[in-house]
């Protein structure tokens, strides 16, 4: 095989899959696309409504932090993709872009060019909203190749008691929090097409595999990446367990995700000279923001039984998924048409602006009534049914860091995140869960309600400790190779890696701060920007 291209790109995940489309796209561009996972064969990527099932399976890289002292000493579960379209692969299909604030303070670190008015093409270039007359044209489109939805082929009536419960507390109803305003209550917008998961893969990926300029290579990992002078000129691989070299004559980039591109560089010797070094790792350029700046979502389940069965637990059991199953199948219609997700709310925690500071997502499943169970296993949840709102915390004060374990590029990084270590944090997310209470005593939800499940008493103090039981993070990390110009800053805003030519960054480590919302969307947005600066 041909080992030189004009570009390498690490990872296949969203990232990636966009930048391979685009770049392959003039023909006099080879690129060559390594992706440590397999192809995206399972059928449960497929499937909506099969999402729970693929977290712990041969799709999920299956990481965990530290423990974390201020989560009762827990290791928390890090789910991330580990096939063909990356976590856009297993993750819950929810598409947010979060809100101007977010961009224009990207700017305001430094970062010319990233300010929403900037940015905002790049979101529309990728998308193909399906209801586009149901949205407004100034923040939409539908000539992109990736698909997005709200609910059409199923939806429980407990939404929309949620979004009347949040309007009449205060947080209006709004149908688009990806337009004009965030702030609001409205049904999910999801990356769904005609009942089927439309991840990178399905949407940038697969239509362009067979250009004669592009080859994908699954199944291999990339060891670190070669450079000479200072200057990036290939990566190292590992396929079928024999070591390879590919060669770059343009540039490498890296878009391995929040957690594996800091790893690369590291294991590359770029990086803090003092960590990598306890390594035997030679240190080829001192960068010391790698792996620093972690930041990720955090939310817990506030969870309640209701009084019919019109949600999703009681598919759970063999012959209900079997039902299900066939229905989705023959009909494509039903539950498995959508993903766990079924609405969402912004607002200002203190409710005194219109400002975006928390979110609650809500789900149409409930909960196990005791503690101990497993989030992540869908054989741990009850067949009774019932609706869960997670307080959602979006701009932690804790920051942390990736470092890594060994020299062996097989081993997973170390990660610790230090959730909870800044005090503001614990108290957003207690303020969130009063919130959450208030929404379920509204009639507009209550009237659904059979009885109360976890957390069943409703004071600060039993709150609090609700919330160390249960607390999970929305497998949002971004920060690790931060874009901007000060000491911790890794790539410049260009996502060009500081002091070694030919090499960037392309994914959500990127970010400085993380946005107000689900973080797959501007995933896409920032590898549209970062192919038109790379072929510009």
């Amino acid at each position: 095989m041909n080992n030189s291209f004009d570009y390498i790109i690490v990872g296949a995940g969203s990232a990636g899959c966009v930048l391979s489309n685009r770049l392959s796209k003039n023909h006099k561009n080879s690129v060559l696309l390594l992706e440590a996972g397999g192809p995206d064969n399972n059928f449960n990527i497929k499937v909506p409504g099969a999402y729970l099932k693929l977290h712990k399976s041969k799709q999920d890289w299956g990481f965990w932090t530290e423990k974390q002292k201020n989560v009762n000493n827990r290791k928390i579960y890090l789910p991330r993709g580990k096939t063909l379209g990356g976590s856009s692969s297993t993750n819950a299909m929810a598409y947010v872009r979060g809100n101007a604030n977010d961009y224009n303070n990207w700017e305001k670190q430094g970062n010319t060019g990233w300010a929403f008015k900037d940015i905002l093409p790049y979101f529309k270039k990728s998308e193909n909203h399906l209801q586009i007359n149901h949205v407004s044209k100034d923040f939409h489109s539908d000539l992109g190749e990736l698909s997005v939805t709200l609910p059409t082929k199923f939806k429980t009536p407990y939404v929309d008691g949620f979004i009347s419960a949040c309007n009449n507390i205060g947080i209006n109803k709004n149908d688009d929090y990806n337009g004009e305003t965030q702030y609001g209550a409205g049904l999910v917008h999801s990356t769904i097409d005609n009942g089927r998961r439309h991840s990178a893969a399905e949407a940038f990926l697969k239509p362009v595999l067979n250009r004669s300029n592009l080859n994908t290579i699954t199944r291999c990992r990339v060891s670190k990446i070669i450079i000479k002078n200072k200057k990036a000129i290939g990566v190292e691989y590992f396929l079928r367990g024999q070591k390879m070299n590919a060669f770059a004559s343009k540039e490498v980039i890296i878009s391995a995700g929040a957690f594996q591109s800091p790893q690369i560089l590291m294991l590359s010797g770029i990086g803090d000279e003092k960590e990598i070094s306890k390594f035997g790792i030679k240190c080829v350029h001192e960068l010391n923001g790698v792996g620093k700046n972690l930041q990720d979502h955090l939310f817990y389940p506030i969870t309640s039984i209701s009084n019919k069965q019109e949600g999703i637990n009681h598919y759970i059991p063999t012959i209900n998924q079997l039902k299900s199953t066939l229905k989705y199948l023959i009909q494509r219609k039903g539950a498995f048409c959508n993903g766990p997700l079924e609405g969402m709310a912004f607002f200002d925690i203190n409710q005194k602006s219109k400002n975006v500071n928390f979110q609650l997502h809500f789900s149409p499943i409930c909960i196990k009534e005791e503690y101990g169970y497993d989030a992540y296993d869908i054989n741990d949840y009850p067949s009774y049914d019932g609706f869960t709102i997670l307080p959602t915390l979006l701009h932690p004060k804790s920051r942390g860091e990736v470092t890594l374990s060994s020299s062996d590029p097989l081993s997973s990084p170390t990660i610790q995140p230090n959730f909870l270590s800044h005090k503001d944090d614990l108290d957003q997310l207690v303020k969130g869960g009063e919130i959450a209470f208030k929404l379920l005593k509204d009639t507009a939800l209550s009237k659904f309600i059979k009885r109360n499940g976890l957390p069943y008493n409703r004071n600060s103090e039993s709150l609090i400790d609700h919330i160390k039981k249960t607390l999970e993070t929305v497998y949002h990390p971004v920060g690790t190779c931060k874009m901007g110009n000060d000491s911790l800053s890794v790539v410049n805003h260009k996502l060009q890696v500081y002091g070694i030519s030919s090499l960037r960054v392309v994914d959500a480590s990127i970010m400085p701060s993380i946005v107000s919302g689900n973080t797959n969307a501007p995933v896409y947005m920032i590898a549209e920007k970062a192919s038109d600066m790379i072929l510009n």
